[in-house]
């Protein structure tokens, strides 16, 4: 029986940057993946002609030494592996209440300045939050180098000091902080968490300290494309296992996790998708990639129990529906300016409306629209092959909104919502809709399916408020399964970059207990 530091399940992003620097320690690795390619989510491929980003829009820039990726991605060898390109301006937000068309700047005082200029009578609250953000960016920017930052006692005693002003509204919601601040000013609330989707579909459940952290980290470092794809990253991810004398096996299947007489992880097993060839490792640590829920399916059942009782009170995430369509002409020939669009609703009068687009597509499509995330890739140096020019829509959905009983059904539902996402759009750009000549649409059910995440989930567990002052919503690596430990969305926070961070605290953990 082959006999292994650490055997990981699933070649997603957390998975290979947590294999990576465990390989690069020089543990001896082994990553398991169902797929015919590593990547999960961060995966990039052609869908005929078309070029289809199965995730990645932007992030923030990981060559910030404040970014939380920064040190993850330079001790899994790969910050420079492949070329993270400039997005330019955040986003320009339409619709909804904000009329003229309004654009964030990518750092802080540029966008101090933007929307103190936009919304002059709401300049004190504008200085107000913008500072509480930095300052919370900032500090956990710092503090996400673990024990790094307090090599430095004097820097991570000044980064605290720094964070202490935001303790008081540790367990406000975004609406509840934004209200706080603006009142019933909506306009102002939309231009500043128009890209709500990034991370959650309701104001009113997403924490403040959550949002703060993370779209202060693009406005504290910019953001960034991956040159070429995010496929691009995950590959050199894979190779940096490879080349540190781990091994990366896709088109297997694990199978089997058999606990030791102690009960601790020890054995795995994996086959063929087909089920044959049926292999058992053994490991003296086991990380996983996919979801608690997901992971304890392989567990005997006093194991899975105990697994996934540490996770009963925890929600999953919103999920996403990612329409990519293939353009005869570049979009900005169709009026469309801006890399990233957030296009809000025109009934939208609220930020608390928001939340109502998430279930839209259970029904058939009519008036309304959910608010939508529009990403020109040609609008940047992003090196994703033309023609056809891909421009992608996406926003939030439920697995709820869709029936797998019947796919002839599921397609033509889904095919009807295309076309009414398409005319709406033609409707704001005219011409558009004549421009399409490819299209690829996945829905939060594509996502339950090719990614195994339950509820079609992409972030992970919802960011929701704490329960109370001394808990935080954040996850760990460790589960309550000696032996097993997980590295992904569920382990921490959703998105690139929390998926990075706590692969890295995996990584390090692991290394940590020797």
């Amino acid at each position: 029986m082959a006999r292994y530091d650490v055997v990981v399940i699933g070649a997603g992003l957390g998975g290979l940057t947590a294999g990576a620097i465990l390989a690069r320690a020089g543990r001896k690795v082994l990553v398991i993946e169902r797929s015919n390619s590593v990547g999960g989510a961060a995966s990039s491929y052609k869908s005929g002609d078309l070029f289809v980003e199965g995730s990645l829009h932007e992030t923030s820039d990981p060559h910030d030494p404040r970014d939380p990726k920064h040190s993850v991605l330079t001790r899994a060898g790969v910050i420079d592996a492949v070329k993270w390109v400039p997005a330019g301006a955040f986003y320009q937000v339409r619709g909804g209440p904000i009329d003229p068309p309004f654009v964030m700047p990518d750092n802080f005082d540029a966008a101090r300045l933007a929307l103190t200029t936009r919304f002059p009578e709401a300049c004190a609250g504008i200085h107000q939050i913008l500072g509480e953000m930095e300052r919370i960016a900032s500090t956990l920017g710092t503090l996400s180098q673990g024990r790094e930052a307090f090599k430095n006692p004097r820097e991570a005693l000044a980064a605290l000091l720094k964070f202490a002003p935001a303790l008081p509204d540790w367990r406000l919601s975004l609406s509840q902080k934004l209200t706080k601040v603006f009142g019933d000013n909506e306009a102002v609330k939309c231009a500043l968490a128009a890209n709500l989707s990034y991370y959650h579909d309701d104001p009113a459940s997403l924490w403040w300290i959550y949002f703060a952290m993370a779209q202060g980290s693009y406005l504290q470092s910019g953001g960034r494309y991956v040159q070429g794809g995010s496929q691009r990253l995950s590959s050199a991810l894979a190779r940096s296992v490879r080349t540190s004398g781990g091994e990366v096996l896709v088109r297997r299947v694990a199978s089997d996790i058999a606990l030791d007489p102690q009960g601790r992880a020890g054995t795995v097993t994996h086959t063929a998708r087909d089920g044959s060839d049926p292999q058992v490792v053994e490991a003296l640590r086991i990380i996983s990639n996919a979801a608690p829920a997901s992971l304890a399916a392989l567990m005997p059942a006093a194991a899975a129990e105990k697994l996934t009782k540490g996770y009963a009170k925890r929600t999953s995430s919103i999920s996403l529906f990612a329409l990519t369509l293939g353009m005869s002409k570049p979009p900005r020939e169709f009026g469309i300016s801006a890399y990233s669009t957030q296009l809000l609703p025109r009934e939208m009068e609220r930020l608390s409306d928001y939340a109502q687009g998430a279930a839209l597509m259970a029904n058939e499509p009519g008036e309304r629209m959910p608010p939508l995330s529009i990403v020109d890739y040609t609008a940047i140096d992003s090196g994703i092959p033309a023609p056809p020019h891909v421009l992608l829509i996406c926003g939030p959905d439920l697995l709820s909104n869709w029936d797998s009983s019947d796919p002839d059904a599921y397609r033509s539902k889904r095919g009807r919502w295309q076309d009414a996402i398409v005319n709406y759009l033609n409707s704001i750009y005219p011409g558009l809709a004549q421009g399409v000549v490819a299209s690829s649409f996945n829905t939060a059910l594509s996502v339950r399916q090719y990614l195994n995440a339950p509820g079609g989930a992409v972030y992970g567990f919802a960011p929701t408020p704490p329960s109370a002052f001394w808990r935080s919503p954040a996850g760990s690596p460790r589960t309550a399964v000696s032996g097993l430990y997980l590295a992904s969305a569920y382990a921490g926070f959703g998105g690139y970059t929390g998926v990075v961070q706590a692969a890295g605290a995996c990584a390090d953990m692991i290394l940590r207990e020797g």
